[in-house]
C-alpha cells in the first residue's frame, strides 16, 4: 500500500513539474510577444510577432493540457474519479 502511496505521489511530482515548466516557457512567450508589441513594426518584424503570437498560443495549450493532467490525477488520488 505504502509503495503505490509513494509511486502516486511520484507521478503527481512529475505531472506537476511538466505543468509548471510548461507555465514557465509560456511566459517566455508571452514576454516575446509583449516586446514585440512594444516597438514600432516593419513588415520583418510583423512577421516576428505573428510568430510570437503563434508561439504563445502554442505554449498556451501545452499548458492548458499539462493542468488538464494534473488536476485529474489529482481528482485521481483524492476523490478516486
Amino acid at each position: 500500500m505504502q509503495d503505490q502511496v509513494t509511486e502516486i505521489d511520484a507521478a503527481l511530482d512529475q505531472l506537476q513539474a511538466a505543468y509548471k515548466a510548461a507555465v514557465d516557457a509560456w511566459v517566455v512567450a508571452i514576454r516575446a510577444e509583449e516586446a514585440l508589441a512594444s516597438v514600432n513594426h516593419s513588415v520583418a518584424e510583423i512577421d516576428q510577432w505573428e510568430d510570437a503570437a503563434f508561439k504563445e498560443e502554442e505554449l498556451r495549450t501545452k499548458v492548458k493540457a499539462a493542468k488538464q493532467e494534473y488536476e485529474d490525477a489529482l481528482r485521481h488520488k483524492y476523490f478516486g474519479i
